[in-house]
């Protein structure tokens, strides 16, 4: 069975994600102790008990999703549910790569690791915000954050839906850019908990610093299409992969193009591997026809499978 798969970026984490797969399968268990030792970090303690201020920290979120991540999906293959074509939100586009046999996994923690502790840190030095425009148009929003600038970098960030435009800068200019949108016509402007401006240019430093990790690592051509954020195209292209993480750290997420370039590509029901539904919300706003089935935890994964496996019996 092979299925369309999406996986989610930060802000999907919540305390006790992995646990079941933990406790309950020994080749999870063993990558959770695998991931620990080669990164340093509580992990298990982390994921399992938080709390969950200190499992949002960048720095931390990054890796714990990932790993959550691929157990889920790695969980799935050994059922024999395999991807089809991929697409990951942000941070989850390194989940993919490694469904689609790209990266190694435990590579893939090490790089998102560091591009945590990058961007937790570029956030200090050089410290910026993100806000949430919801119901005002692209070409209004960028309009907005042109007006808004002043000479200070804010821009969009994510692309989530049509109806959600995330924008991300400097500090005074993204609450400019938030009274723009609002004046205009913007339904709402809600700012956003983060540590900094992701997806700007006020990550040029993170970005050249990861980008020496990137092209030291190994990208293998990928098994099933990847639709990369920048881009939103599908490609196979290893080092084309490669270039397009290191841009996605200055530039937006095209979450929505990347989802119909998806159903383009797949029309059937598509599976959230990871921890959360954030997906799923995000793509009954761009595909109400789209059937997504969030499998972030063994119990989920297991009931889906058979019910998956009834269906068939009884087709």
């Amino acid at each position: 069975m092979s299925y369309a798969m999406i996986f989610p970026g930060q802000a999907s984490q919540f305390v006790g994600m992995g646990r079941e797969l933990f406790d309950a399968d020994g080749q999870s268990r063993d990558l959770f102790e695998r991931a620990e030792a080669a990164l340093g970090l509580p992990l298990k303690r982390l994921c399992f008990e938080g709390p969950l201020e200190e499992l949002t920290e960048t720095r931390y979120a990054q890796p714990a999703i990932l790993l959550v991540s691929h157990l889920c999906q790695s969980y799935l293959k050994r059922h024999a549910v395999k991807p089809a074509v991929v697409a990951g939100h942000s941070l989850g586009e390194y989940s993919a790569l490694v469904a689609a046999d790209v990266i190694e996994p435990l590579r893939a923690l090490e790089l998102v690791a560091l591009r945590g502790r990058l961007m937790f840190a570029s956030g200090e030095q050089t410290p910026g915000t993100m806000a949430a425009i919801i119901g005002l148009a692209r070409d209004k929003v960028e309009a907005c954050c042109a007006r808004a600038s002043e000479g200070e970098v804010v821009q969009l960030a994510n692309l989530n839906s049509p109806e959600q435009i995330v924008i991300s800068g400097a500090i005074a200019a993204v609450k400019r850019a938030m009274e723009a949108c609002t004046t205009d016509g913007a339904k709402k402007a809600v700012p956003l908990t983060v540590s900094g401006a992701f997806h700007s240019a006020l990550m040029a430093t993170a970005a050249e610093e990861l980008g020496a990790a990137l092209r030291e690592t190994e990208f293998k051509t990928a098994s099933v299409p990847v639709i990369p954020n920048v881009t939103a195209q599908p490609t196979r292209d290893g080092a084309e992969l490669r270039d397009l993480l290191i841009e996605q750290l200055t530039k937006p997420v095209l979450w929505c193009d990347s989802m119909t370039a998806m159903r383009t590509l797949d029309s059937g029901p598509v599976l959230e591997v990871g921890p959360g539904k954030v997906l799923m919300g995000l793509m009954r706003r761009i595909d109400r026809g789209a059937k997504v089935k969030p499998l972030g935890d063994m119990q989920n994964i297991d009931a889906w499978l058979n019910e998956t496996r009834t269906g068939e019996a009884q087709a």
